[in-house]
């Protein structure tokens, strides 16, 4: 069996609405388990993963990328950091990369995609190419989206050339397999991965926090909120199963956990110390 090397990378910290990030959960409850500040807003972190095997380095989402101005900086708190800047600390290149695997094309996770170099907008990772689900690249150049401005086309057009489309469960290499877990959005997917620590899953928006474990506790920003709670029932159950650990990709303290069985017919969390 192929084994990956993986490290979470912290791509920077943003903030979105408390009331966006929790959905139908009242603030009366939210609120009680993480505390927003005076915009009603949250912290959040972007994070992903390197991986590595014999010398061939493969990217698990983006983060929001470097190309915000002031304003929009100041509206969603995106701090000034990128993956970039991540890799970079870990002596990586970013021409480097051989692959770049993206849950969905929201601009907190592909907005790292693509960089300004003198005043033009390319692609951050030229010799990488770009796995995400035919669907997700089909509903972001439609922009069907319930938020008019999270499919950007700075993200999307630079990267076209690049990429991998695929159309539900396959095995992207060896070792490396992708899972839809449709909604947040249609064309989510979820990225597994074999390491030495076991199966390593990142499920991208399904369960972006800790806080959002509950059936119920998805994004207002989810397309289809009662997918994403369905979605979750068998996508835990299998996590369980089988043993996974989940990077939680808008995490800002500990993002790597298990799933355990509890005896109220649910799930609990156990963190992940190995990193």
């Amino acid at each position: 069996m192929t084994t990956w090397n993986w490290t979470l990378l912290r791509a920077g910290l943003m903030r979105l609405d408390g009331g966006g990030m929790f959905g139908v959960v009242p603030k009366s409850l939210w609120s009680k388990l993480v505390e927003p500040d005076e915009r009603n807003r949250i912290s959040l972190q972007t994070n992903c993963l390197l991986l590595e095997h014999n010398g061939r380095r493969v990217l698990v989402e983006t983060g929001c990328g470097d190309k915000w101005t002031d304003k929009e900086r100041s509206i969603y708190g995106i701090e000034h950091r990128c993956v970039l800047d991540a890799i970079a600390e870990v002596d990586v290149a970013p021409e480097s990369i051989d692959r770049v695997i993206v849950t969905h094309l929201h601009f907190d996770h592909a907005g790292g995609l693509t960089r300004l170099v003198d005043g033009q907008v390319v692609p951050s990772f030229p010799n990488a190419d770009v796995v995400v689900q035919q669907q997700e690249w089909d509903d972001a150049n439609a922009n069907r989206s319930t938020m008019t401005g999270t499919y950007l086309r700075t993200h999307l057009d630079p990267i076209a050339p690049q990429l991998k489309l695929v159309q539900g469960e396959a095995d992207i290499e060896l070792g490396i397999r992708i899972l839809p877990d449709p909604g947040h959005t249609w064309g989510q997917q979820a990225v597994l991965i074999d390491t030495d620590d076991g199966t390593l899953c990142f499920p991208g928006d399904l369960m972006p926090t800790v806080h959002h474990l509950g059936a119920a506790w998805s994004c207002g920003y989810d397309m289809e909120p009662y997918q994403s709670k369905c979605t979750k029932t068998w996508f835990f159950d299998r996590a369980c199963d089988e043993g996974w650990l989940l990077v939680l990709d808008h995490e800002p303290g500990d993002a790597v956990h298990q799933l355990v069985r509890n005896d109220r017919g649910w799930y609990d969390l156990l963190t992940f110390d190995g990193q």
